[in-house]
Formats: C-alpha cells, sequence, structure tokens
C-alpha cells in the first residue's frame, strides 16, 4: 500500500495549517505537498513558506511532507500511483527532469501532469567567506592551474548542468563534487574542501546573514534585487545563464475542475503582499504559468537537457 511504502521512504516533516470556514469548496480536506528535498532545502522551505498562504486561497488544510531518496525517484513514483482527487501534489524543479533523464526510474516526469508554475529561482555562485576568491575570475584561474573542486548539491540537478556549462565556456577541467542535499556541500564549502558551490538564495540566507559565505556570481540572466552588486555570469563573459523554476505537479487524469483551482489559487497567492515580502526577500521572482502552457514548458526543457546531456556524453 502506498502508506506502507511512505513509511519507508519519506522523512515526513509535516504541518497543519487550519483554513477558514468560510474558503472556497475544495474536494478533499487536505491536502499533501511533497518533494524530494531535504528539511531545508530550496523545495522544502518554497513549500513550507507558501503554504500557510495557500490554505485559505485553495480552501482545505495543507501539509509537507519529504519523501526523499533517489533524487526525486521516489517522489515521482509516490505521485504517480497517488489518487487524481486533489490530495496530493510534487515541487517541480529540474531536478525531477535530470533524474528522469540520468537514471532512467520506473516512473518519470512523463508519468506526472504538470500543473502550474510559481517561481524562477536564481542560483548563486558562492565560497566562504574566508577563502583565497573574492571573485570568480580567480576561482577560474585557480582551476586552470590545478584541477579546481567544485560543489553541486545533487548529481541530477540543474546546479550540476550550471557548472558544467561553466567549466566548458571557461575552458577549465575542474572536478564537480555532487552531494545529497546542500547541507552537505555547505559544510565542504566552508571547511576549504570545495572552492565553490552553487544553490539558490534561500538556502544560503543563514550562511549569508551569519557572514560565512560570500556570493561571487549569479547563473541568472539579470543581477538579484537583493544582491545588486554580485554581477551575473553572463556578464562576466561565460555566457551562461540557467532557468531554475518552482511549480507543482499532480497525478494524471487529474479533473480539470481541480486544474482551473489551481491556476486561480496560484496567481491569488502570489498578489498576497505579505507573501510577496517573504518571496521577494529570498529572491524568489513570480512566474507564473498556466497548466496548458506548463506542460508545454516542461517538454521543452526535458528536450533541452536531453540534447546537453548528449552532447556532453552523459547519456546516449
Amino acid at each position: 500500500m502506498l502508506k506502507t511504502a511512505l513509511a519507508t521512504c519519506a522523512i515526513a516533516i509535516s504541518f497543519g495549517l487550519t483554513v477558514p470556514a468560510n474558503a472556497q469548496d475544495y474536494p478533499v480536506d487536505t491536502i499533501t505537498l511533497i518533494t524530494h528535498s531535504s528539511p531545508g532545502g530550496g523545495s522544502d522551505v518554497f513549500l513550507r513558506e507558501m503554504s500557510s498562504f495557500l490554505a485559505p486561497v485553495i480552501g482545505a488544510n495543507v501539509v509537507v511532507e519529504n519523501v526523499r531518496g533517489g533524487s526525486g525517484a521516489k517522489a515521482m513514483a509516490d505521485l504517480a500511483n497517488a489518487p487524481a482527487d486533489g490530495s496530493r501534489f510534487y515541487a517541480t524543479t529540474p531536478t525531477f527532469i535530470y533524474t528522469s533523464l540520468l537514471s532512467q526510474p520506473e516512473y518519470t516526469y512523463e508519468d506526472v501532469l504538470p500543473l502550474v508554475n510559481f517561481f524562477t529561482d536564481p542560483e548563486v555562485i558562492y565560497t566562504a567567506a574566508d577563502s583565497d576568491y573574492e571573485t570568480l575570475g580567480e576561482v577560474i584561474a585557480a582551476a586552470k592551474e590545478n584541477l579546481g573542486r567544485w560543489g553541486a548539491a545533487n548529481p541530477a540537478s540543474l546546479e550540476r548542468q550550471a557548472l558544467e556549462r561553466l567549466k566548458r565556456a571557461a575552458d577549465v577541467n575542474a572536478a564537480i563534487v555532487t552531494h545529497e542535499g546542500g547541507g552537505d556541500m555547505m559544510i565542504n564549502v566552508l571547511n576549504g574542501t570545495l572552492q565553490i558551490g552553487v544553490g539558490e538564495v534561500q538556502e544560503l540566507k543563514s550562511q549569508l546573514e551569519a557572514g560565512q559565505i560570500r556570493l561571487l556570481a549569479t547563473f541568472s540572466d539579470r543581477r538579484l534585487d537583493q544582491y545588486p552588486d554580485v554581477p551575473t555570469v553572463e556578464e562576466l563573459g561565460y555566457g551562461v545563464t540557467v532557468r531554475k523554476f518552482r511549480g507543482l505537479a499532480a497525478p494524471k487524469g487529474t479533473p480539470k475542475e481541480i486544474i482551473a483551482l489551481w491556476e486561480a489559487a496560484a496567481q491569488k497567492v502570489l498578489e498576497n503582499p505579505e507573501y510577496r515580502a517573504k518571496y521577494q526577500g529570498n529572491n524568489l521572482r513570480p512566474e507564473f504559468i498556466p497548466h496548458e502552457e506548463y506542460v508545454t514548458f516542461m517538454n521543452g526543457f526535458a528536450d533541452e537537457t536531453a540534447v546537453f546531456l548528449k552532447e556532453a556524453g552523459v547519456i546516449d
């Protein structure tokens, strides 16, 4: 049974959010938002911060559950086998596309239904505050001299692709060390094992505020509002930009009526002034994509990713 499977593969760190009595009708009383991210990871933070604003809008209680393992493979299997009744959704990021293409799990992105997108999440390159590197140029120069060590939080991730593309653009042979989560990577950046790591600002916020790390560049197409002095990788001359999306997927067969409720709810949540202040503080950029467009977007992203992985010799 699904509940038994979850007991073995999930770390359930959940909280309930009660909706007011006058909230709109929703077909189930409780919605579970699942993520392959570890507690404190980017998707985990995204879901937990959004949930308190989402519950009264969608008209149901909301809980968040961490279904870890296989870089998203277990979470995709969970969703693919869930009822299509509006009770269970999965936080979409580029990782679930990479996992599908790289490891060919039993269930892939093709077995779930892209629902809506909420944000794009800028990726940043960071180093330890006490490291020898003040700029990305210095990191590149070091890599040219003696094989640099760069960190990505997951072997099947947009972060890894970004670093692989940066290696090619800079013509260096740095080793890219992957981890199961951003916490392990952070430790290795702070202790000097890695010269740089890649992550999202919301994941790095506590270390930034504590002065433990400094930002060297962003893979975004423009500078960050909260960190305007941090250059883009592209403007530094390496021509690499990436777009990390954050949205939701549903089980296949989800009724059109439920999809329509989510399209309306997503836009309303993003317009909430209190939530806007919170997500802008985390440098999340609102980018609502409705269901039909999100399906097209996801298929296009998967095709582009497959081309990149083939050209890089990662897959046949």
